[in-house]
Parts: C-alpha cells; structure tokens; sequence
C-alpha cells in the first residue's frame, strides 16, 4: 500500500526515519500531485501559513519559513498559479507567437521582451506558429486555453478566425515586425513597405541598373520585394529574375539561389536578399566562381545581424532595432496590465541602410 505524505507523518520506524522509497517526494509521484495541504502536514503548520509563505513571506516568522520551505523541497511541491490567478482575473503568464526558432531575429526581439516581462514579475510562454495563418489559428486556440494575461504577435496579417478570436478575448494584444493603420491592439514595427523603396532608392543612386533577387517566401519578405520592384519600374531600372527559396533561410539556400541565377544566363549588377543569411550564401558562392563584390556583383541584406559586418566583404545591409521592439512591446503591455493608458499605441521604430563593402 503506498501512503500519502500525511500518513506518514506520525509513523516512526525502530530508526526514526523514514524509509527513502517511501519519502514524501517519492509519494507524490505514486499518488498524484502534492497539495498544499500535504506540504502544511509535514511542516507542522496550517495551510494558511504555507499560503503566506508563498505570497506575503514577510509576515512568517524566520524558524516558520524555513520549516515550510524545507517542506516543499521535500515534497516537490509547486503551487498552483493558474487556479490563484483565476481568482483575480490575473494568471502572470505573457505568450508570444513567433514563426520559427531557425532565424536569429526573432530571437533578437524575443530576449529583451522576456527580460522586461520577467522583471515585472510575469513570465513567457513561447509558441511557433510558422509562417502558414492557418498554422497561427491553431496555436492562438491552445493559447488563448490557457488564459494568458496578454499575448504578442509577429506580423499583422492574421486570418479573420483568429482577429475575432483575439478581440473576444478582451486581453491586451501586441502585433510587431510590420505596420498597419489598424491593429487589433497595440503595435511595435516598421514598414517593409518603405525598406524595399529605400533598399531600391539606395542601390540605383549607386549606379546599379540590372537586379535580382534571392526572397524567402513570407508575407513580410513578399511585401519588401514588392515595393522594392515597384521602385526598381519608377526609376527605369530592371530586374532580371527573382528565386524564391522556403523559410527559414540558410546559407545553402542563398548559395545555390545565385547559382541558378548563374545558370540560366543572368548577370545582375547587384542581388538585394531578404535576409543576412541568404546574402552571406550570396558573397560564398560569388567568391567560389571568382566573381569580385562589388566590382562584378553587389550584395545587400537584410536585418544587420551580428555577423553582417564580419563577412568579408562585409555587407550592406538593413538595420532594424529588433531589441528595441521588444522592449517597447513589453513596456506598453506592462503599462495596460497595470491599468495605465497607453497614449502611444502605434510604435514605428524605422530602420536604417547600412553602407559597407559589399555595395
């Protein structure tokens, strides 16, 4: 018969000790999850008491806390925050949907964002969407199962399931990494609209006049190489071909993109890429047939990771202040859970062209 953490309270062998196998922590795991109630028996103290432990510890005394907190190591016990914070409407827990894990700037906005959350008391929960809305439905479902107090989004292409979902939700909500005049909340990003214009603006004032792109296919890249073609018609420019590779990006993929741009006999002046990594396959697999960046082909990225100004050459690129948005998108949560008005609910933190060797 296995007993309970109370059974064994009383129950004294000829050593006085309790046998390892039948050890409170050993308990739990036969009988099922350990209460409050069980850590209160075997501290000596009322549930109350391990209650204010957990919550108000500065009203226990000194020999009280030790005691329950020497309990609950034994136990294994871990409190029930979710039934706690139901009844205040409160459960401490932020999630964030991100595509994937695969690209570094996501994980550059996420970082921060969890830091800032964390500090305030509140932790993350972390959900992978990728890029496919229909991908994004599903998750938002179990997510929204567990009664987070807010929830932060990337992008702002949502399915009409998931907006109506989202709004009846009555929670705060944070869309990032792109802009709209209507978010279902809050936002923190910046046009993509206005990157490929200016990445199109940059490379034609340089001289360049026959492009091409290498474009993961997502939303966000999509909307960048749209307005950078558009751009590339007004100023009579041309593009001779675009190779669209799946997310998330490698090296690999950016590789073999120039080499089939190569191979079906186009020769760009300059190749914009839809991220760092892709153009970091560009500059490899340039160097490895003997074409010289920039003087035979120009490179640009985008993102400005960590490495981008360590390639050789080192790239051009597009800077966006990805640890900014997340601190801003978990200031402005914090400010709503706290029951502040957020003046400003339309955060566009820009981006910048970065010039190096590779244009």
């Amino acid at each position: 018969m296995v007993r309970s953490p109370s059974a064994r309270l009383g129950r004294k062998g000829p050593s006085n000790k309790v046998p390892a196998e039948e050890s409170p922590r050993a308990s739990a795991r036969s009988t099922g999850s350990v209460t409050l109630g069980d850590v209160a028996k075997l501290a000596g103290v009322s549930p109350i008491t391990v209650s204010r432990v957990l919550n108000r510890p500065e009203l226990v005394t000194a020999d009280t806390l030790e005691a329950v907190r020497r309990a609950i190591v034994q136990t294994g016990y871990v409190p029930n925050l979710l039934a706690g914070g139901l009844a205040s409407s409160r459960t401490k827990l932020v999630a964030a949907i991100i595509p994937t894990l695969g690209n570094a700037m996501f994980i550059d906005t996420i970082q921060p964002l969890n830091d800032c959350l964390s500090a305030a008391g509140y932790q993350l929960m972390l959900g992978l969407s990728g890029f496919p809305t229909t991908c994004e439905e599903d998750l938002l479902k179990a997510i929204l199962s567990r009664r987070p107090d807010a929830i932060v989004l990337t992008g702002v292409n949502h399915s009409s399931e998931s907006r109506q979902r989202l709004q009846a939700a009555r929670i705060p909500v944070v869309e990032t990494w792109d802009l709209t005049e209507k978010p279902i909340d809050m936002l923190v990003g910046f046009s993509h609209e206005k990157i490929g214009e200016a990445v199109a603006d940059y490379l034609t004032g340089r001289g360049y006049r026959r492009f091409a792109l290498v474009c993961a296919e997502d939303e966000r890249a999509r909307i960048r190489r749209r307005s950078f073609l558009a751009a590339l018609a007004r100023q009579g420019a041309a593009c001779l071909a675009t190779v669209d590779v799946p997310t998330p990006t490698t090296v690999r993929m950016g590789r073999e993109g120039l080499a089939r741009l190569l191979s079906d006999g186009h020769r760009p002046e300059a190749i914009f890429c839809s991220s760092d990594v892709l153009a970091q396959g560009v500059l490899a697999e340039a160097q490895s047939r003997g074409l010289t960046v920039p003087a035979d082909l120009a490179v640009m990225g985008f993102a400005d990771l960590d490495f981008a100004a360590y390639t050789f050459p080192s790239l051009s690129t597009v800077h966006v202040d990805r640890a900014a948005m997340g601190r801003r998108a978990a200031e402005i949560l914090l400010a709503r859970l706290a029951g502040r008005a957020v003046e400003e609910k339309r955060i566009d933190i820009g981006f910048a062209i970065v010039e190096r060797a590779s244009t």
